[in-house]
Order: C-alpha cells, then structure tokens, then sequence
C-alpha cells in the first residue's frame, strides 16, 4: 500500500508541469497530472489526491470551473497557480473555495511551504476543533473566552473575539476580506470594508502585532489576511 500522499498537478503547459513534478517527488510525494478540465474531474473522482495545484488558464475550459464542481462535493485542499495576477482573479477563486493563491512564476521553497499549509490545515480539519489554540505565544480558551499571550490575558471586545477566532480557525489560509465581513458582520455586510480595517487594526494593537513584521496577522493586499502559522 502507497503511504505517499498524493497531489493531482492540473496544468497545460509542459515545462510547469515537469517543474512541478521534479519538486515534489523529490520530496516524497506521489504526483499524478492532467491538462484539461475535463481530464481534472475525471481524475478527481477516479483517483482521488489529497490535494490539487490547479492552474485557472486550460484548454477546455477554465480551473475556476473544476473549483466550482469540485465545491459542490468535496473539501479537498486546491492551491491556484495562475499568471493571472490581479487581486480580483485571487478574491474570485478564494471565495470559490481555493484555499491558497500562487502567481506564477514562483519558486519551489514557496510551494512546499503552501502545499505544507494546506495539507496540514485539512488534515486538522478532520479532527475534533480543539478547545485551546495555540501559536507563537498566543493562547485561546474558547470555552472560557479568555485570550493572553505570553501568560498576560488581553482584553477583547465581542467583535475582536470573533474576529480573531475565524482568523485562527483558518489559520494559513488566505480570508478575503467578503469572508471575514460575512463572518464577523453578516451576510449583509459585505460592502463595510472600513469595519473590517478598523478592527484589524485594533486587533493588532492588542496583540501587540507589528503590520511591517506581522508574528500573527498577515495583510494579503487587496484580497484578505492570513494567521501565520
């Protein structure tokens, strides 16, 4: 039996493709391809990955569309990789459910580190939610409410707690900004962006969190955050 864990490369273009291939077998992982939509769902339901590197630009169609039919059945982890590098192209396949956003060109460190993330952040989500997180110093008690870092409790408001807490159940992954207003504020609340800055920013300051050298909150320009993990 195969222990491997295995990765679906979606992509058209030869050279990405080998690329890609070479990178991650050399780390271990069994690696299977496809150029098409058509051969991505395909091998989707006949050998399922434990995670996919999805390019949006293909042949037959386009990867937002694998994403879409995917959603409509499985959470399996998919990192986007595109030269598309508008922000609006990055919201758009977010908020379809990708759980990260590469732009190519881009280097093998990077990807490991993302295909890292995601793998772990899966596998995470098919245990129990945990009644204490913890990371870097800060520590959570969801049953109690009570946030301290470094042994010194911090003082939220509701909306903070709230803030903070999608943000570490969604630690390492990108939260666009349409998520967290949803989130936090409301399905109607989607257009109130300065609310979320506000609030950030607060948020910040309170775990003493630095937008220059974050240790927690990543700003994904123009698109969302990211807890680091």
């Amino acid at each position: 039996m195969n222990t491997k864990t295995h990765i679906l490369i979606v992509d058209d273009e030869p050279q990405i493709r080998k690329f890609l291939r070479t990178t991650l077998t050399s780390h271990d992982y069994l690696v299977s391809e496809a150029e098409k939509v058509s051969e991505a769902l395909k091998a989707l339901t006949l050998h399922p990955p434990e995670l996919m590197l999805l390019d949006l630009g293909l042949p037959d169609g386009d990867g937002m569309d694998v994403l879409t039919e995917l959603r409509g059945w499985s959470q399996l982890p998919v990192i986007v990789l595109s030269a598309r590098g508008q922000e609006q192209d990055k919201v758009s396949a977010l908020e379809l459910g990708a759980d990260d956003y590469l732009t190519k060109p881009f280097g093998a460190a990077e990807l490991l580190a993302r295909v890292q993330v995601a793998l772990r952040h899966a596998r995470a989500g098919q245990l129990p939610p945990p009644a204490i997180f913890e990371a870097n110093g800060l520590r959570i008690e969801f049953a109690g409410r009570q946030v301290s870092i470094a042994g010194q409790d911090i003082h939220l408001t509701p909306t903070e707690y709230k803030l903070l807490c999608v943000m570490v159940q969604h630690a390492g992954k990108v939260v666009t900004h349409g998520q967290l207003l949803r989130d936090v504020w409301g399905k109607h609340a989607t257009e109130q962006g300065h609310y979320l800055r506000i609030y950030m920013q607060h948020l910040r300051q309170k775990l003493g969190d630095d937008a220059m050298n974050p240790k927690f909150l990543i700003t994904e320009t123009g698109v969302g955050y990211r807890f680091r993990t």
